[in-house]
C-alpha cells in the first residue's frame, strides 16, 4: 500500500464506518505525480484546482496512486452493514478545468440510482431542531413532538440514538443557549455544524483533520473577524464544561477557520422530499416543492461533483440526510458527472453572480456559454 493510500484510508475509513482493508473494487481515487501536478497546475483556471492538486500532491508525490473502496461506498442510515450493494458506477480523477470530478465507469441509465451517501458531519436547523431526528433528520412524528420533546432534542430510532451517543455525550456536558442564540440572532448555520464535529473529535468519532480532503473557501477579511468571534463563543462554551484542556487542544482559531471554510463551500441544504425516488420524474417533482430546509450536511463523494447549470445527476434527500444520487439522462462511460450548485432556473445573469459570490468562480458550461 502506497503512502498516499495509507493516509487517504485513514481518513476515510472513520467517515465510513468501517475498514477500508484488502477489497478490490472499480471505484478509484487517482493522485497527482510531480510531473502531472504542474502540468495540470497550467491548464487549471481556478484556484481551487490548485488548492486540490497541492493537497493530493502532499500525500503522494511520486507515482500516481489508487485508492480502492470496498463493495459499497455507504449504507443508508436505515440499511444492515452486513448487506452490501455493487459497488457505485463511477471513479474520481481530474478534469482540464476544475480539479477532481467524478465519472462514469460504465453506461449510466437516466433515472438510475448511482450511490448514496451518508454525511461526514450533519445537524439540523434551529428551526427543526425539535420536529426532526437529532442524527439523521428524519422528520419525527407528531406524537413525539410533546411540550416535553420540545425542551430537548429526539431520536427517531435507537439505532440513531446509538450512533449519536459519543458526540451527543460530549454535547450534554455544555450549555449552548447561548452558542445557539448567537447562531438564531445572526442567521447562521455552519457553526452548528463546527460544533457537532469538535464534539465528534472530543468524543473520538473523527479525527480533528477529517475535512481536510475538502476545498476550502478563501474566506474575506470580514469573514475572518466574525469567524473569531464564534471560535471564542466556541471555546467558552466548552470551557464551562467538564472537558478536559487537552481534549480541546485542537480547538484553535486556526482549526476553526479551515474547518468553516471547507463546510461553507461543501455543506448541502437538506430539504426531505418524503416518497419514492424510483420515479425520475415525481423525484423531481418532489425534490422542487420540497419543505423548507430541514438542516445541513457535509458529505466526501457528492462534495466532489462539479457544478453545470443544466446538470446530468441530481442530488435529493427522500427520508433522512443520506443524499441519494440518481442519473437525470443517459450518461455514457467516461462522461464527467455534474450537479447544479444553485437554482438552475435563474438567468445567466444571476447564475453567474451567485456562483461567483458563492463558490468563486464563473461557469463556462455549455448553457452559460450560449448567455442561455
Amino acid at each position: 500500500m502506497g503512502f498516499g493510500i495509507l493516509i487517504l484510508k485513514l481518513v476515510l475509513e472513520p467517515i465510513l464506518g468501517y475498514s477500508m482493508g484488502p477489497w478490490a473494487t472499480t471505484y478509484k481515487l487517482s493522485v497527482l505525480s510531480s510531473s502531472d501536478f504542474h502540468t495540470s497546475q497550467r491548464m487549471s483556471r481556478l484556484a481551487r484546482y490548485s488548492f486540490w492538486a497541492l493537497q493530493l500532491r502532499k500525500l503522494h508525490s511520486s507515482h500516481i496512486a489508487t485508492l480502492s473502496f470496498p463493495s459499497s461506498f455507504s449504507t443508508s442510515a436505515s440499511q444492515s452493514t452486513a448487506t452490501r450493494p455493487s459497488p457505485p458506477p463511477i471513479h474520481v480523477g481530474l478534469t482540464e478545468y476544475a480539479g477532481r470530478g467524478v465519472f462514469a465507469s460504465r453506461r449510466i441509465s437516466a433515472g438510475e440510482l448511482i450511490h448514496t451517501a451518508q454525511p461526514i458531519v450533519s445537524h439540523p436547523s434551529l428551526s427543526s431542531v425539535h420536529t426532526v431526528c437529532y442524527f439523521c433528520l428524519r422528520k419525527l412524528p407528531s406524537s413525539a413532538r410533546s411540550l416535553e420533546a420540545s425542551q430537548t432534542v429526539s431520536f427517531c430510532s435507537t439505532q440513531c440514538e446509538d450512533q449519536s451517543k459519543k458526540f451527543y455525550d460530549v454535547e450534554k456536558k455544555a450549555d449552548w443557549s447561548r452558542f445557539n442564540e448567537y447562531c438564531r440572532l445572526q442567521g447562521l448555520k455552519y457553526p452548528l455544524l463546527v460544533k457537532r464535529l469538535a464534539c465528534q473529535v472530543i468524543s473520538g468519532v473523527v479525527s480533528s483533520d477529517v475535512l481536510d480532503i475538502l476545498q476550502p473557501e478563501i474566506p474575506s477579511s470580514d469573514r475572518i473577524s466574525k469567524m473569531k468571534k464564534e471560535v471564542a463563543l466556541l471555546n467558552n462554551t466548552f470551557e464551562g464544561s467538564d472537558i478536559g484542556s487537552e481534549q480541546m487542544a485542537f480547538l484553535t482559531e486556526e482549526w476553526y477557520a479551515g474547518v468553516l471554510a471547507r463546510i461553507r463551500i461543501n455543506a448541502f441544504r437538506i430539504e426531505l422530499a418524503i416518497g419514492s425516488y424510483e420515479d425520475l420524474l415525481s423525484l423531481a417533482a418532489a425534490s422542487v416543492e420540497a419543505e423548507a430546509a430541514v438542516g445541513n450536511a457535509v458529505y466526501v463523494l457528492p462534495s466532489l461533483y462539479n457544478h453545470d447549470c443544466d446538470p446530468n445527476v441530481n442530488i435529493v434527500w427522500i427520508e433522512n440526510v443520506d443524499a441519494k444520487v440518481k442519473a437525470l439522462r443517459d450518461i455514457e462511460e467516461g462522461e464527467e458527472l455534474r450537479i447544479c450548485y444553485i437554482d438552475a432556473s435563474m438567468d445567466y445573469k444571476a447564475r453567474q453572480t451567485i456562483l461567483y459570490e458563492g463558490f468563486g468562480f464563473h461557469c463556462n458550461c455549455l448553457r452559460c456559454a450560449s448567455k442561455d
